[in-house]
């Protein structure tokens, strides 16, 4: 007897209800051919992780509930953002299915993609990464801020999958692994790999979103580059050190120039260059503190060990 694979989609929403009915009919298509392609059990779901909307989402995925046997739902107690969400989600259905592919309710990413996916789990794959093959539908400063992005990471040292995001397949095993990881400060995209099982990428490309708004605008696009950064690497702290040493290697050089200029007798007024010296100083001495002090704001909230979700109500 074939026993096929229980597949469910994570999927999180945030006043998404321009597209939810429309992203329920395509992923319920989808979901039959699978079937009948025998690729997928009948079992498998899709999932919505409300988010704390603010306008119909929820009652949406209620009414999607009643009338589609693949929708279910999970809302969360309150607004926790996309990162705790989805990661709320997965730690909520991980003991249900075989694997999840997590993705974005406006589906810019390709659900076709899913087959390979599935092809590479089964194959032995526990964490299949979607990697976009082009940015050819962001805008040119988006393009620029997200490679430059990745490129900061990797030279970071912290180990992330260029042109991936959040769409990627987890395997059972995967995500009770994950579930061990208890920062509250999360980067998804940088956790996972640190989770070490076989994985593989399958490329795709991203469509333009057909209704709604951004979920994620500039600034927070930025705080997300922020946390991946400050949550899976030191070398801001060392960056930090290394260029106070470089400072007060210069401010040695600058002393003997003086002591020397005091010796010959040269009039010197010492005005420019006091004044640049304690501004550039002061700056780096606030960007330090102000970094140093990231860190230590982050410390501060995982001592607290307060919870990262808290499902309020869950359809099944």
């Amino acid at each position: 007897m074939i026993i096929l694979t229980k597949l469910y989609l994570a999927i999180p929403c945030y006043n998404e209800e321009e597209v939810l009915f429309d992203t329920t009919d395509k992923l319920t298509r989808k979901f039959d051919a699978m079937i009948r392609e025998g690729k997928i059990s009948p079992d498998s779901k899709i999932v919505y992780f409300d988010d704390g909307s603010k306008d119909r989402t929820w009652a949406i995925i209620k009414e999607l509930h009643k009338r589609n046997k693949y929708v279910n739902g999970i809302k969360m107690s309150r607004n926790r953002g996309h990162q705790n969400t989805l990661l709320g989600g997965l730690m909520t259905i991980k003991d249900d299915c075989d694997c999840c592919i997590s993705i974005d309710a406006d589906l810019q990413d390709d659900i076709n993609a899913f087959d390979k996916m599935i092809e590479d789990f089964e194959n032995g794959s526990d964490i299949v990464y979607g990697v976009r093959s082009s940015r050819k539908t962001d805008t040119a400063f988006k393009r620029m801020t997200a490679q430059g992005f990745y490129k900061i990471l990797s030279m970071l040292g912290a180990e992330v999958v260029y042109n991936h995001a959040d769409f990627r397949l987890m395997s059972r095993r995967a995500l009770n692994a994950l579930s061990e990881f208890k920062e509250v400060n999360l980067f998804l995209r940088g956790l996972v790999p640190l989770i070490g099982f076989r994985s593989s990428t399958v490329e795709y490309a991203r469509s333009e979103r057909l209704a709604g708004e951004s979920k994620y605008p500039l600034k927070k696009m930025l705080g997300l580059a922020w946390d991946g950064v400050t949550s899976l690497s030191m070398k801001p702290i060392r960056m930090i050190t290394a260029l106070g040493a470089v400072v007060f290697i210069i401010s040695i050089l600058i002393l003997l120039y003086s002591f020397i200029v005091w010796i010959l007798g040269h009039t010197v007024s010492g005005w420019t260059s006091t004044v640049v010296s304690i501004w550039a100083i002061g700056g780096l001495q606030l960007l330090a503190i102000g970094v140093v002090g990231e860190y230590i704001g982050k410390i501060y909230m995982e001592t607290k060990q307060r919870p990262r979700f808290i499902v309020e109500e869950e359809l099944k």
